[in-house]
């Protein structure tokens, strides 16, 4: 019939060139404008003056969902759980043993956050994460400026290197406490 949509034999009705391209479930905005990445996640940042330098203050929930197979790794390799599916289970249930493990895997790890725009070398900087309660991304006052960040909800991005060279240059280049000089004319960020 004229004007009506051709279906399948399930009834859906198919979809045409044009519907596969437009709208935000098209394909230039579903995939080619704005990619996914695994290992990340973002949130309002809140002030933690009692933070040192180098260190931020993740979410339980962001820093669970970000170290999970690191947690279930180190869970599985100290016989806490016997495989997989146990492991996930005690981190559904939220296990004392999961809290300690997780503060373990998160000490040999840097994450790196990142404020959009990132318009220079400042914009993206490495930190030693820490468990904080709430779900904001806590952050000391003097490494804002770098970011051009302020407190009045302002949204950032975390990563977690998963390489060891990323790891690396994290710690080495990336650091906060390493980033207090402007890399323009080598002024101090923060007074």
């Amino acid at each position: 019939i004229r004007g009506q949509p051709i279906r399948d034999r399930n009834n859906k009705v198919y979809k045409s060139f044009s519907d596969l391209i437009k709208g935000k479930e098209g394909r230039f905005r579903e995939t080619l404008l704005g990619k996914r990445v695994d290992y990340s996640g973002r949130s309002v940042i809140v002030v933690g003056p009692s933070l040192s330098l180098h260190r931020c203050g993740l979410p339980r929930e962001i820093a669970i969902e970000l170290f999970q197979t690191f947690v279930i790794r180190g869970l599985i390799r100290q016989q806490f759980a016997s495989n997989i599916g146990v492991a996930k289970s005690q981190i559904r249930e939220k296990e004392s043993i999961v809290w300690k493990m997780l503060q373990e895997v998160m000490q040999g790890h840097p994450v790196l956050l990142n404020r959009a725009p990132t318009l220079h070398r400042l914009g993206i900087q490495a930190f030693q994460p820490i468990l904080v309660e709430g779900r904001a991304i806590c952050l000391h006052p003097l490494v804002c400026k770098g970011f051009n960040a302020d407190f009045d909800g302002d949204q950032m991005a975390v990563h977690v290197p998963l390489s060891l060279e990323a790891q690396a240059e994290a710690r080495l280049l990336m650091f906060s406490h390493m980033n207090l000089l402007s890399p323009a004319i080598g002024d101090p960020i923060s007074v």
